[in-house]
C-alpha cells in the first residue's frame, strides 16, 4: 500500500511538472573551470533523477551479499529451531536414537547449542550410551566455556544416575574446585555421600549444606540423625559415647532415634546405670517402644527393682506387647521362671514375633522341655521374612 501511495504522488507531481514545463521548459547553464553546461530544466531534473536511482541501486547490490548471508542464517536458524523442538519431542516420546540424531545435527547452526548438546547426552545416557554421552557434555564444555558449571552439573546427575559413584564424586570435585559454594552442587555431593553411608565426609558437609543448598528441612534434618547417630556407633566407649551426645545439637537430643542410639551405646560400652537411669527418666514423659525393648536388656545394679518398675508400669499400660517382652526378660535374669513363661506366652498370644518366640525356646530349655523348645523355636523361623534369593540360572543337561 506504501509503495502504491508513492507511485500516485510521483504521477500527481509528473504530470504538475510536465505542465508548467511544457509552458516553458526553462535553461540551465553550468559554468565550471572553464567548462560550460547547457541544458533544458527537464533534461537536469532526468539526470538528478538518474543519479538517484544510480545510488540506490548500488546500495541495494552493495548491500545483498550481506542480506543473502543474514536471510540464509535466519533460515538455517529456523531449521535449528525446528530440529531442536522435533529433538526433544522425539526424546519426550521415548525414541531416543532419533531424538539424539535431530539434536546432536542442529547444534552447529543452533542459536542455543548448549540445550542441543545436553539433550542430546540425556538421550544417549537414556539409550546407556555413555561414551556417546560423554562426548556431547565434552563437546559443550568446550564449545561454550562459560556454561561449564551447567554441564558438569549434568554430567554428575547422569552419572549418580548410572551408580558411577566414582566418576561422579570426581565430577562434583570440579565444580567445587570452579565454585566453591555451589549449592545444587553440595546437594548432589550430600546425596552421594549419604548413598555412600560416607557418614564422615557427610558430616564435614553439613556446615556447607545448611549454610549454602537449598535441600528441604526434613532432608537435612535426616541425613543430619544419621550422621549423629554414626558418631554414636564409632564411640570406643562410654566417655566417647557421652561426649558425642553432649556435642549435638540441643534439637537432635530430642531426636528419638538418636535417643534409642544414645542408650543402646551406652549399654555397649557398659554404661548400664546411665543408661537404666536415661530410659526410666524418658519412659516418664515420652513412652518410646524401642527403649522399653531396651530397658530388658539394661544389667542394672539391682534386678528385683528393675522388675517391680517394669511391674508398675504394667499396671497402667495393660498388654503392652514390648512391655511385657521386657518383663519376661526381667523375669529370666530374676530366675522367676514360671512368671516369665506366662509372660512370654501372653507376648506370643496378642503379637508373635521371632525375638519372643527366641526367647521363650530358651527358657524352655532351660525348664528341659526339648520338644516345645524346638516347636518355639520353628515358629519363630517361621515369622523371619524369607531373603529375595536371585534366581538361579536354567541349567542345561548334562551331555551323553
Amino acid at each position: 500500500m506504501k509503495f502504491g501511495l508513492v507511485v500516485i504522488i510521483a504521477l500527481i507531481a509528473s504530470a504538475v511538472a510536465a505542465h508548467f514545463l511544457l509552458q516553458d521548459p526553462g535553461y540551465v547553464i553550468i559554468n565550471f573551470r572553464g567548462y560550460l553546461i547547457e541544458m533544458s530544466v527537464p533534461v537536469l531534473g532526468a539526470l538528478i533523477v538518474s543519479l538517484f536511482v544510480l545510488i540506490w541501486v548500488t546500495t541495494k547490490v552493495l548491500r545483498a551479499p550481506r542480506k543473502l548471508g543474514q536471510a540464509a542464517g535466519r533460515y538455517r536458524a529456523g531449521r535449528a529451531g525446528q530440529r531442536l523442538t522435533r529433538g526433544v519431542i522425539e526424546v519426550a516420546e521415548g525414541n531416543f536414537a532419533k531424538g539424539e540424531r535431530l539434536l546432536a545435527r542442529a547444534a552447529g547452526s543452533s542459536e542455543a547449542p548448549l540445550l542441543n548438546y545436553l539433550q542430546a547426552a540425556r538421550a544417549a545416557h537414556l539409550l546407556g550410551q555413555d561414551e556417546r554421552r560423554d562426548t556431547w557434555l565434552k563437546q559443550a564444555y568446550e564449545n561454550l566455556p562459560g556454561a561449564a558449571n551447567a554441564v558438569l552439573l549434568t554430567q554428575a546427575e547422569l552419572q549418580l544416575d548410572q551408580n558411577q559413584h566414582e566418576s561422579a564424586l570426581a565430577t562434583l570435585r570440579k565444580i567445587e574446585e570452579n565454585s566453591p559454594n555451589h549449592g545444587h552442587a553440595l546437594m548432589l555431593l550430600g546425596q552421594l555421600y549419604f548413598k555412600l553411608q560416607d557418614w564422615k565426609n557427610l558430616g564435614e558437609l553439613l556446615p556447607k549444606l545448611k549454610k549454602y543448598s537449598r535441600l528441604d528441612v526434613d532432608t537435612l534434618a535426616s541425613w543430619s540423625a544419621r550422621v549423629y547417630e554414626e558418631q554414636l556407633n564409632q564411640a570406643a566407649n562410654g566417655d566417647a559415647v557421652n561426649a558425642a551426645w553432649k556435642a549435638l545439637p540441643k534439637d537432635q537430643r530430642n531426636n528419638d532415634d538418636l535417643l534409642e542410639s544414645y542408650c543402646r551405646n551406652l549399654i555397649r560400652t557398659g554404661m548400664h546405670l546411665l543408661a537404666e537411669k536415661e530410659i526410666a527418666t524418658t519412659l516418664k514423659h515420652n513412652w518410646l517402644p524401642t527403649l522399653v525393648r531396651l530397658y530388658g536388656k539394661v544389667d542394672g545394679k539391682d534386678v528385683t527393682k528393675q522388675l517391680k518398675k517394669a511391674e508398675g508400669w504394667l499396671a497402667t499400660r495393660g498388654e503392652d506387647v514390648d512391655l511385657l517382652l521386657t518383663t519376661a526378660q526381667l523375669c529370666l535374669r530374676n530366675e522367676l521362671w514360671g512368671k516369665a513363661r506366662s509372660y512370654f506366652e501372653t507376648v506370643i498370644a496378642i503379637r508373635p514375633t521371632p525375638d519372643a518366640y527366641r526367647d521363650y525356646g530358651r527358657l524352655l530349655n532351660q525348664l528341659g522341655e526339648n520338644e516345645a523348645a524346638a516347636d518355639a523355636y520353628k515358629e519363630g523361623l517361621s515369622l523371619v521374612p524369607d531373603p529375595q534369593l536371585p534366581g538361579l540360572p536354567h541349567l542345561a543337561p548334562d551331555p551323553e
